[in-house]
């Protein structure tokens, strides 16, 4: 199982509970955890299934390589972190 675990700061915006899913690519992960749970998929991806660019995704602790489709690849034992991104000065 891939566990996908968001991180707690998004907690004020809404539910997210870390998950175990069956996925292939950080997308399908990424899908399968905010399932069911209210919200939070709208406030990761965008209407098109894009994250969103107040947020940042690492797989095993390295930042994702494809932002745009999250196709990287993922396997059973893979950390999946979903957390805001910083920025401003």
């Amino acid at each position: 199982m891939v566990r996908v675990i968001f991180t707690p700061n998004l907690r004020r915006h809404c539910s997210c509970d870390a998950a175990d899913v069956t996925a292939s690519t950080v997308l399908e992960a990424i899908l399968r955890a905010v399932e069911h749970q209210a919200g939070l998929k709208g406030y990761v991806l965008d209407e098109h299934d894009r994250l969103r660019k107040h947020m940042t995704v690492f797989v095993n602790g390295q930042p994702v390589k494809d932002r745009v489709l999250l196709s990287d690849a993922v396997e059973p034992n893979t950390e999946v972190y979903v957390m805001q991104a910083l920025s401003g000065g």
